[in-house]
């Protein structure tokens, strides 16, 4: 079983998750019944299939570029840069080449 990271103990996020070859790699670091925050890496050529959340999503690129696509419109993300993912929007999250990013979900405040 994953657990989160470690509490009151400073860390790099970047440096707490590695790329794995051939794959996405997720490092939970909080996760709460309001919501989530995690680590996740891509090798290149990796992807999310698209999915519906019933959450808004926040991305935060930490490492590389990212290609997100949300119903439809394909945007390029790169370190530093980040997107809300709007609650109920098609989705999907493409790496043309290796990337690491923070995926922050929020569950409170729906109906």
């Amino acid at each position: 079983m994953e657990t989160e990271i470690e509490k009151s103990r400073s860390f790099i996020v970047v440096e707490i998750i590695e790329y794995v070859p051939n794959a996405v790699v997720i490092k939970t670091i909080i996760k709460k019944t309001s919501g989530n925050v995690s680590a996740v890496s891509f090798d290149s050529g990796e992807n999310l299939t698209e999915k519906v959340s019933p959450f808004d999503t926040f991305i935060q690129i930490i490492e590389g570029k990212a290609e997100i696509w949300i119903d439809d419109l394909s945007q390029i993300l790169e370190t530093g840069e980040s997107i809300i993912i709007p609650a109920h929007s098609r989705n999907s999250i493409k790496a043309n080449e290796r990337f690491k990013m923070i995926s922050t979900i929020i569950k409170s405040g729906y109906d």
